[in-house]
């Protein structure tokens, strides 16, 4: 079964467009998870950022003491966000590229530049018990500097899926190198998660690409959730994602990108 974790990043977005610098506020992420693994969710993200920009250190402690499924920290490999993570506790860490400038994380990891750094955080987190994965985008070159590092999943970068997703030739172009990356991780040992950009349309074209493990959506389903309510909105995505058999490459294992309808 493939499974979903439901990033709340933008729930923290919301609240703290009225409420930044304050110790309460609304929307509340924490209410908005558990809401999430009531209707069916596996697991909850959230990306404690250097800058603080959405998800508060208070939150991830309270994620951490109420939700009862998988907490997965979205986290840069910096000293300070490593310390809290080893003391938070989380189910899993994903290690991401973080800069001050962007509005979201725009690529994937470099892991190839800094293989002796991932591989420090790395040992750290499993003394810890802590598992790792690593967000990379869907080049061969990083699956293989992933696998170096003792990570034991990696998250594969759907931006350019998503980027591309309406334009029949480069978002099938994309899919293939989504699903080349896959297979080369699962047969270094990796387990494959994926996410960034996906919605109720490009979802079951992604069912094609073989080996995942769980998607990490949060954009799409805080925006569907102001019309039909986050509960509803995590139902119908889990429903998009029915059927997953471990994909495959060929054509006839899912739709052409650009062709499924839009979600409305």
């Amino acid at each position: 079964m493939l499974k979903l974790g439901v990033n709340i990043d933008h729930v923290a977005t919301v609240r703290e467009a009225r409420y930044r610098g304050r110790p309460v506020g609304e929307p509340d992420p924490v209410a908005a998870a558990l809401l999430c693994e009531e209707a069916g969710a596996h697991g909850i993200t959230a990306h404690l950022r250097e800058d603080r920009r959405h998800i508060q250190d208070r939150d991830v402690w309270a994620l951490r003491e109420k939700i009862g499924t998988r907490l997965n920290l979205e986290m840069a490999n910096v000293p300070s966000i490593v310390d809290i993570a080893l003391r938070l506790e989380p189910d899993i860490v994903c290690l991401v590229p973080e800069r001050r400038e962007e509005l979201t994380t725009e690529g994937g990891l470099d892991v190839q530049a800094q293989v002796a750094a991932v591989q420090a955080s790395c040992r750290r987190f499993r003394q810890g018990n802590i598992e790792i994965s690593l967000f990379i985008d869907p080049d061969l070159n990083q699956v293989k500097a992933a696998a170096a590092t003792g990570a034991g999943f990696i998250e594969l970068h759907t931006g350019a899926f998503a980027e591309h997703y309406h334009d029949p030739v480069a978002g099938e172009r994309e899919l293939n190198r989504l699903a080349a990356a896959a297979e080369a991780a699962h047969a270094l040992g990796l387990r494959v998660n994926a996410g960034h950009g996906l919605n109720y349309e490009n979802v079951p074209a992604l069912l094609r690409v073989p080996y995942l493990v769980e998607l990490n959506i949060g954009h799409s389903l805080v925006s569907r959730a102001i019309t039909v309510g986050l509960a509803a909105a995590v139902r119908e995505m889990l429903a998009a994602m029915a059927g997953y058999t471990g994909g495959s490459p060929g054509p006839s294992a899912g739709p052409t990108p650009g062709t499924n309808p839009t979600k409305t």
